[in-house]
């Protein structure tokens, strides 16, 4: 084995296509879909164009997942978006990339989740008993409910430093159980509960909700969504970890989003058989209501419990995910070296997963709900809209390269994503302007710590996924086959795994 820096092992290829789907259901059923239909709700006003609203949010993920696809198969490494745009734009763009995934990609989504969490699971306990003022202003507060909230980043946080192999099992367990519950709630809603037929066959008679699709309210509707659905580029950050990349990445980004698309319109139709748009009107506990609405007060209370328990699933699904990023970019002398630790006997990134930790129990801390909710669906479209230009460059440059898989429907699912995308961004700055401008200012300030990060010097470690060269550069030879503790090679000419070049999957 290639020789480490002291105390650093490498990423193993630990991971199957099972656990990498589950990883990316995980990562996008969670927090959205439990509580982002009332504030939906709130801007649209019409059951119609709430499912609309849903629907076109998970068509645009999936374009999107089929864009990460090609990706993912072409770099099978691990940082996702921070490896894609480092190879396409260079250093500057892909730390941009990387400081949003640390700042907004996962230790917001994680705060928010865990928010959620403590929401459901703590009825009655959210009353402070302690508030921290800076400057006249409150600042950082302690009740029942952020410390439940912290206690389960923590927990967890601890779970995927100890091994990657019990992480993935209790992130797989997890999954599992939250798809079981959403299902058995569901169908047991439409089938057992007390709900308004009629109002149902309305939502689906009626065609009222078409015009609303253009408007500046369902624009911002869909921050809202691209926050419930983000997570469906989630296998692409370990792709270092996945085995048989150039098949189980592609497979698990886009059946993993149509399952949860799927899943989406079922809990949605759910609610409005339960619920009045006038009950469900800026509603953040709309499990809870439903359940209670369909099955009485006391189930009602259980379904909280049990959301709850569910929404763990997303929490470790991010916890396992982000590090990644930030231990790629460590790996490439843009971060503290410190971060590109991998344990030996875990093979785990564990300093990376623990200032992730500390990050979402700061905005636990200090933030609400609703804040971070616009915050984070804005920001993410910068990130992933870039990207996404990032492969539109590289079929225009390097038309000859290596592709395992290319997207389906090129160049219209990119054109599509990127207008979709663009169409999210200028409504909301035009509606939303200071969550906005908290998401711009997100990346200048990241763009000013780059210049702070930039000399961190750090070799490459083996198995981090070195950036991909362009031909005929000094270092080709070098990083033409980049060794990973697995056994395997990652060639940047062949694709020895398959020898199915340019397959759509």
């Amino acid at each position: 084995m290639t020789s480490q820096p002291a105390g650093t092992g490498v990423l193993k290829r630990e991971i199957g296509l099972g656990s990498a789907l589950t990883l990316v259901v995980a990562n996008m059923v969670g927090t959205g879909v439990f509580t982002t239909s009332g504030f939906i709700m709130v801007e649209l006003g019409s059951a119609q164009a709430l499912l609309l609203c849903w629907l076109v949010g998970g068509l645009f993920a999936l374009t999107g997942a089929l864009c990460y696809a090609e990706l993912g198969a072409m770099m099978p490494q691990a940082g996702g978006e921070y490896r894609y745009l480092r190879r396409t734009f260079g250093p500057l763009p892909a730390f941009l990339s990387g400081w949003i995934s640390l700042i907004v990609g996962f230790s917001a989504p994680i705060a928010a989740a865990a928010i959620a969490f403590a929401t459901y699971a703590s009825s009655g306990g959210r009353d402070p008993w302690f508030v921290l003022n800076v400057f006249g202003r409150p600042t950082f507060t302690f009740s029942p409910a952020t410390l439940l909230a912290v206690g389960v980043v923590v927990v967890l946080s601890l779970v995927h430093y100890h091994s990657v192999g019990l992480g993935r099992r209790v992130q797989n367990l997890l999954t599992i159980f939250k798809i079981g519950v959403i299902l058995l709630f569901a169908l047991g809603g439409l089938w057992l509960g007390s709900g308004d037929a009629g109002r149902l066959a309305g939502v689906f008679t009626s065609g009222a909700a078409a015009g609303a699709v253009f408007s500046r309210k369902f624009a911002v509707a869909l921050i809202f969504v691209s926050f419930a659905y983000s997570g469906w580029n989630a296998a692409a950050y370990l792709g270092a970890e996945i085995k048989r990349p150039e098949r189980n990445i592609p497979l698990a980004l886009i059946a993993g989003t149509v399952i949860v698309i799927g899943l989406y319109l079922l809990l949605n139709v759910v609610y409005l058989y339960a619920l009045a748009p006038g009950e469900m009107a800026g509603a953040l506990d709309l499990g809870v209501l439903a359940g209670a609405a369909l099955f009485g007060p006391g189930v009602g209370r259980a379904v909280g419990m049990i959301v709850a328990v569910a929404l763990l699933s997303v929490i470790s699904a991010m916890v396992m995910a982000g590090p990644r990023v930030y231990y790629a970019m460590a790996c490439d002398g843009v971060f503290f070296k410190c971060f590109r630790q991998v344990d030996r006997t875990r093979s785990t990134p564990g300093k990376a997963i623990l200032l992730q930790g500390a990050l979402a129990v700061l905005m636990i801390l200090s933030a609400t709900f609703e804040t971070l909710l616009i915050y984070i669906g804005f920001t993410l479209s910068l990130a992933s809209v870039l990207t996404v230009c990032g492969l539109v460059k590289l079929r225009l440059t390097d038309p000859d390269a290596s592709r395992p898989y290319r997207t389906l429907g090129y160049p219209l699912t990119p054109l599509l994503f990127l207008a979709g995308n663009a169409w999210i961004v200028v409504h909301s700055l035009l509606e939303q302007p200071v969550a906005g401008l908290y998401g711009l200012g997100t990346v200048v300030l990241g763009a000013l710590c780059y210049g702070l990060f930039r000399p961190v010097g750090g070799a490459p470690v083996p198995g981090a996924g070195e950036g991909e060269p362009k031909a005929g550069t000094a270092r080709e030879s070098e990083l033409a086959s980049v060794p990973v503790a697995a056994g395997f090679s990652l060639d940047a000419s062949s694709d020895a795994s398959t020898g199915e070049a340019g397959r759509n999957w």
